[in-house]
């Protein structure tokens, strides 16, 4: 093994222990935010207190990530799920513009599904769009924030999100991970690309050519 592979796998290794320890800390300090968020959530829309979806990981592993539920199960006539737009709440808008409602994703962190950095985890829906390079996203594990948080978020395409996810693969290191972590912090403070224009969050991706 080259130089070059050890040093990459010794910092892969330094990053894990650096996510349990970061998640164990971040949990013990929202916890009390936590609580509050969930009762918030269950007063205004009643349980369940957990958004739960399938997402696709690393290596493209399919794993469930958690979240703090933020939209109603409002449906039309037909019994159809109505746009996002008109199922997210007033708190969940706030939580949203605060990126709260992806605290509980630190649970996946201590199970080794997610790390604190990385490309964050898309739908599993996605996996037959990508291209051959979009796919090389899932070659680090997922994160919680993430070049695309750090850089633009929902105000980018999906083209650019897809473009800084492959270059943070190519590009990683702990000291990387260190940087995105400080700009994620100011993004999340300025509340800058929650939403893009029109979108609860974001368009569905349907595709390089679509």
């Amino acid at each position: 093994m080259s130089r070059v592979a050890l040093s990459r796998q010794l910092q892969l290794r330094i990053k894990r222990v650096l996510d349990i320890l970061l998640a164990a800390l971040l949990l013990v300090v929202f916890s009390p935010l936590m609580a509050l968020i969930a009762l918030a959530i269950w007063m205004t829309m009643g349980r369940p207190i957990l958004f739960r979806q399938p997402r696709i990981g690393y290596k493209g592993r399919v794993f469930t990530i958690y979240k703090f539920r933020t939209m109603t199960d409002e449906r039309d006539e037909q019994g159809n799920l109505l746009p996002d737009e008109k199922r997210l709440t007033p708190l969940g808008k706030l939580l949203r513009s605060l990126t709260l409602d992806e605290l509980p994703e630190l649970f996946n962190v201590l199970k080794g599904e997610m790390s604190i950095i990385g490309p964050r985890p898309l739908l599993v829906e996605y996996w037959e769009l990508y291209t051959p390079e979009q796919r090389r996203r899932h070659d680090m594990p997922p994160g919680m924030a993430g070049p695309v948080l750090a850089y633009g978020r929902n105000l980018l395409s999906w083209e650019e999100k897809f473009k800084l996810d492959v270059w943070y693969v190519d590009n990683w290191s702990l000291w990387l991970d260190f940087k995105i972590f400080l700009r994620t912090l100011w993004m999340v403070l300025k509340r800058e690309g929650v939403s893009a224009k029109g979108y609860a969050t974001a368009p569905k991706f349907r595709g390089r050519n679509k």
